[in-house]
């Protein structure tokens, strides 16, 4: 269901105290930035905050009652000083849990890498009442309640989560897409898609690469909520690709 009059905004709180003291630098906003536009979802305000319950607390409650979607970055790794959902909870009223299907997919994922700990159990903790965001990038999954959604520091990791979540959203606009494929490692391409993906900020490409039939190949899947734009960029891909002797396939592979 989509609202093509109302606004959508959403808030972002970057939590880490690596982040404020300049050891890490932040990647999450931008991706986070870009992939809520495509979902015609508007960035309204970031706060970065150190890993101190409190201020936590604080940000929670001021956006989310400001905002129609909040998400926060990083905090919900396996060490002690990973406290979002501690502090989302807080926040929220209610107790954390251990989410059952985290559990599984903990204990799948650290099967061959040795074994589920206490540390690595920390990750299936949620806010009771919680859902979880698929992370195809390790066994950690992302936490969603209602409109609020925790993600992971890690920006590639981050980067899997919103993925998972494109086109889940209630925004401006439905969410179109395209797929084409092609038989190229997405190594090969990769400055290409990049560049492609800049020159129409109303779109993004998602890379999703295979084995098959002996052969590695790629399908890249265009989204954006702009008819027009997508077969633009849709257009500017297969033109770059075909140039460098890339055969494209539409629909996938």
């Amino acid at each position: 269901m989509t609202s093509p009059e109302k606004i959508w905004t959403a808030g972002l709180i970057v939590i880490g105290d690596e982040i404020l003291s300049g050891r890490t630098q932040d990647k999450n906003i931008a991706q986070v930035a870009t992939w809520l536009q495509v979902q015609g979802i508007r960035l309204a305000e970031v706060r970065v905050v150190p890993d101190v319950e409190a201020r936590i607390i604080e940000a929670v409650n001021a956006l989310t009652l400001a905002y129609d979607y909040l998400f926060t970055t990083g905090g919900i790794g396996p060490t002690h000083d990973d406290i979002t959902v501690d502090a989302v909870a807080a926040a929220l009223g209610v107790p954390v849990v251990i989410h059952p299907e985290a559990r599984a997919l903990l204990e799948r994922y650290y099967e061959t890498r040795g074994g589920l700990n206490e540390g690595r159990l920390r990750m299936a903790r949620v806010p009771e009442g919680s859902e979880l965001i698929p992370n195809r990038m390790s066994g950690a999954p992302g936490i969603r309640r209602g409109n609020l959604f925790l993600m992971a520091g890690v920006p590639h990791i981050t980067a899997g989560m919103l993925d998972a979540l494109t086109g889940q959203l209630e925004g401006g606009a439905p969410l179109l897409s395209e797929t084409l494929g092609c038989w190229v490692a997405e190594s090969e391409v990769a400055d290409l898609l990049r560049q492609t993906e800049a020159a129409h900020a109303t779109c993004q490409i998602g890379s999703y690469p295979f084995f098959r039939e002996g052969r590695v190949g790629a399908n890249f899947v265009i989204r954006s909520v702009s008819a027009e734009d997508l077969k633009a960029c849709a257009d500017s891909l297969t033109e770059g690709l075909t140039s460098n002797g890339h055969a494209v396939t539409p629909g996938g592979i």
